[in-house]
């Protein structure tokens, strides 16, 4: 019995019940409650059984029930319903048609045909658990939001048969990790057939080359996010040896031979999905490429050999019009969490088998090009992000302050620019409302604000016509439904250590409903600091078990499987949460997913993250709480930094500048105790004459009308859609028109300019017109000669700089100012601009040359710069 291997069957289902097939599969349910409601009333005890997964009940449900289903009558008008209303989402024009299409519509949202967006995982729902962390919800989210925006998107990645680790603890607390394996046919998936949805056509096998000649295959399943497809290859077939069937067997599992042949698979394997999707459904290929991190960097490989392969496109040109379509964005804050792998790695993956320099991966492409797009500072190191960023024209962060952070950490890509010139924006992450906010509060807001604007993310202000009873109440509620989750979680945890029932009563009164309850769910990397809580256990002890104001504390997280320092972080949790005085006032609960997730953002009152500021890029976890009514206590860090406003939480001070990491530690977490104890539970336990705390609850209305809307995924694709996803469109139709004449045309000039630039000179700054005693505002001449060589004046940009001068020369507080070409002399050509002096004291200026193209999207690109000298 121990080979036994398993297979779902799924249930024949009535002529009359066939809908439930559609509203099964389509992860629309995920965050459609009314879908939801319709399975718990096929059979509300199975519901809860199977975990709310309605292929699952579809599977387990007993034929008798469908047949007495098929006569219900008041089921039957609810299932049409439901069915009509889910072909109306996928149907009805949305915002980007309405944009697009509309009277109104906005000239920056024309995709063309539309956007493939890659990622290594994505969180869209627990029972397809593709995901890890914070980047899969992420990615999860975004498809859900271009979903609901009707934005022509199609998600890319991989499908992991047995997904991420399920979290246990030994009885000492230490974490273990086991693997159930998933069954694909037991998931809401379908295979990708050569003729679409045609279940008699083959279905598509991708191959991807490999080195010593093997060939590497993989099945396409699609799972359906509403509107958008989500491709996920899987090699986990017949067609392929044993070791190859193991590429997709975990999430970032395996060492780093596994890992590169996984982001092999997802990139170049991806793109091959996509071309074969377009085909099977008759859609226009993307016109867009978006990479969520550096794991699916091969595709602009893919991309390119396929240029030079059937377009005749040379390796520069077909660079040229990659980048144009490509969006790269960063999450890592910090070199040592970007994607690298050995360079000898690469070249064994991506070289010839004979030890030439052409690619057998990809023909037509030669290694040498390759691996310069990864190159670094080590010349034994691939480094995929710096490849992710040479093979995007437009590239993000995903905060203010990561954007801050990203283009400083990748400034030397770009020599003799300024970090702040640095071609990196930044778009802030959103969350998903629909999944992550209480169904009570959707209720609540349908009633206050009505169903249409609701739909439409509107209405927040709405909120003030709310009593501060009702808004008191709603919490209260949720909080109500946590502890409930609280106490079987923690029963069944401990049962699980080797408890028995018997001893196990005391887990009925574990949390208190009217107690303060704070939060702290996250990965466990070491930067996120899951234990700085625990600096001093006396003093949080004391807040826990205090008789007039306690707190309670609920504590989640994973760490990797091969991070011992954060397995020792969890186990000092579990520890002091396993001691018989506190166990009822803090809990470690393990398998943090996104079914856990749910009740911790709607039931706790405090939403805590206490990382080592900069090193979160965004920390979604917050906001989605917020979306609850739940108050950030965090270091200004990601998120928090730009939209904290001293009314929707607290903000940790930070001891910037200490490099004593204990002593940091101890300042910050002195500072967290003493917001606790002085501002949090005060305010929450101050009540009035009708038990209210009203300036609690005024802040939650305030965090609910001002923070609600600046947190949402539908704003966060709008700004990638306008910001990158548009220009992205715009400009690859640019650069492929006319048989890529554009494309070909930015490839000659990058070449002339790479030849050309050694010999640019600025040979003369003269600066004229001010007063013997300037001030703000007085205009200064500026007059610069340039030797241009073999350029002319419309391939460059002459700019002139004034900015505050330190001793060092150096010049901050700049102020860049184009130039006017205005004339031709002996010593070459002549530009001049008038500056309005922007600042007072010491002030300097300077000339500086870039090379500029109308086909680039910043005159930063080439990484090119010359300045004026002595």
């Amino acid at each position: 019995m121990k080979a036994l291997r398993r297979f779902t069957v799924r249930a024949h289902l009535p002529e009359r019940l066939a809908a439930l097939g559609p509203l099964s599969t389509n992860l629309r349910w995920s965050w459609h409650a009314e879908t939801q409601d319709l399975f718990r009333r096929l059979d509300a005890e199975l519901w809860e059984r199977v975990r709310f997964d309605p292929v699952q009940m579809l599977s387990d449900i007993a034929p008798s029930r469908l047949d007495e289903l098929a006569d219900d009558t008041a089921f039957l008008i609810a299932l049409d319903q439901a069915a009509a209303g889910l072909e109306d989402y996928l149907t009805r024009p949305r915002w980007y048609q309405e944009q697009r299409d509309g009277a109104g519509r906005h000239p920056a949202i024309d995709l063309g045909g539309g956007v493939a967006y890659f990622s290594m995982e994505f969180g869209v729902s627990e029972v397809l658990p593709n995901y890890s962390g914070g980047l899969g919800i992420l990615a999860g989210d975004h498809l859900k939001a271009a979903s609901d925006l009707g934005l022509p998107l199609v998600g890319v990645g991989l499908l992991y048969r047995s997904g991420y680790f399920r979290q246990g603890l030994t009885a000492d607390g230490w974490q273990t990790e086991h693997y159930p394996p998933h069954d694909p046919q037991g998931q809401p998936l379908r295979v990708l057939t050569e003729r679409g949805d045609d279940p008699s056509s083959p279905p598509v096998l991708v191959h991807v080359a490999l080195a010593g000649g093997r060939i590497l295959r993989a099945r396409v399943w699609i799972a359906q996010v509403g509107r958008v497809p989500l491709l996920l290859l899987d090699s986990d077939i017949p067609e392929n040896d044993a070791d190859l069937r193991r590429v997709t067997d975990r999430l970032y599992g395996g060492d780093q031979d596994h890992r590169i042949k996984q982001e092999i698979l997802a990139g170049v394997g991806g793109v091959r999905a996509v071309r074969a999707y377009s085909r099977a459904y008759s859609r226009p290929d993307p016109s867009v490429f978006h990479m969520n991190e550096g794991h699916a960097g091969f595709l602009g490989l893919e991309r390119i050999r396929e240029l030079v392969d059937a377009e005749g496109l040379d390796f520069d040109e077909a660079l040229a019009a990659v980048r144009a379509a490509t969006v790269f964005t960063t999450h890592t804050p910090v070199p040592a969490g970007i994607d690298r792998f050995p360079m000898d790695l690469v070249r064994h993956y991506f070289g010839g088998h004979d030890g030439g320099n052409d690619s057998t991966l990809l023909p037509g492409v030669t290694l040498d090009r390759v691996v310069a797009l990864g190159k670094e500072s080590d010349p034994h190191v691939f480094n995929m992000a710096h490849m992710g960023l040479r093979l995007a024209e437009r590239a993000n962060g995903v905060s203010k302050l990561h954007g801050i952070v990203s283009r400083d950490m990748f400034n030397g890509l770009w020599p003799g620019f300024d970090a702040d010139e640095v071609p990196i924006g930044s778009v802030t992450n959103g969350v998903h409302a629909p999944t992550w906010a209480a169904p009570e509060w959707f209720d609540l807001a349908r009633r206050v604000a009505g169903p249409e604007l609701v739909e439409e993310a509107r209405g927040w202000e709405k909120l003030d016509e709310l009593a501060a009873g009702e808004i008191w109440e709603m919490r209260h509620t949720l909080r109500r439904t946590l502890v409930h989750e609280v106490r079987r979680r923690v029963r069944a945890s401990w049962l699980d250590r080797g408890a028995t029932e018997a001893e196990l009563g005391w887990t009925d009164s574990v949390f208190d409903e009217n107690v303060l309850t704070v939060g702290f769910a996250r990965r466990v990397p070491t930067y996120k600091r899951l234990t700085l809580m625990l600096r001093d256990p006396e003093r949080l002890e004391r807040m826990l078990l205090d008789e007039e104001r306690p707190l309670q504390l609920v504590v989640a997280g994973k760490s990797h499987p091969a991070d011992d320092a954060g397995k020792a972080l969890i186990q000092q949790i579990v520890r002091f949460a396993d001691r018989h005085e506190v166990r009822h006032r803090i809990v470690f609960l393990p398998d943090y997913d996104m079914s856990m997730a749910r009740y911790l953002y709607w039931g706790c009152d405090v939403w805590l993250n206490n990382p080592l500021r900069p090193l979160e890029a965004c920390g979604t976890s917050g906001m989605k709480s917020a979306l609850n009514g739940g108050l950030n206590l965090s270091i200004r860090d990601g998120w928090w930094d730009e939209m904290y406003d001293g009314e929707n939480g607290w903000a940790i001070p930070t001891a910037d500048g200490v490099t004593d990491e204990p002593r940091r530690d101890d300042l910050e977490a002195g500072a967290m105790y003493e917001l606790l104890e002085h501002s949090v539970l005060p305010r929450f336990y101050d009540r009035d004459g009708d038990g209210i705390p009203e300036r609690w609850v005024e802040m939650v209305r305030h965090t609910l009308r001002d923070l609600g809307p600046k947190v949402l995924a539908s704003r966060m694709v709008h700004d990638y859609t306008v910001g990158f996803y548009g220009p992205a469109a715009s400009a690859a139709a640019r650069v492929d028109a006319d048989g890529h004449a554009g494309a070909r045309e930015v490839a000659a000039f990058v070449r002339r300019v790479e030849s050309a630039w050694p010999a640019i000179a600025v040979t003369e700054v003269d600066g004229s017109g001010l007063p013997d005693t300037p001030e703000i505002g007085a205009r200064l001449t500026l007059t610069a000669t340039v030797r241009l060589g073999d350029l002319g004046v419309g391939d460059v940009r002459v700019q002139g700089v004034v900015g505050r001068a330190g001793q060092d020369e150096e010049l901050t507080d700049v102020v860049t100012v184009d130039m006017t070409h205005t004339g031709s002399g002996d010593g070459g050509e002549i530009f001049t601009a008038d500056i309005d002096l922007p600042i007072s004291g010491s002030v300097g200026y300077t000339v500086r040359v870039l090379p500029h193209h109308r086909l680039l999207a910043a005159d930063a690109d080439l990484g090119l710069v010359t300045a004026a000298v002595g």
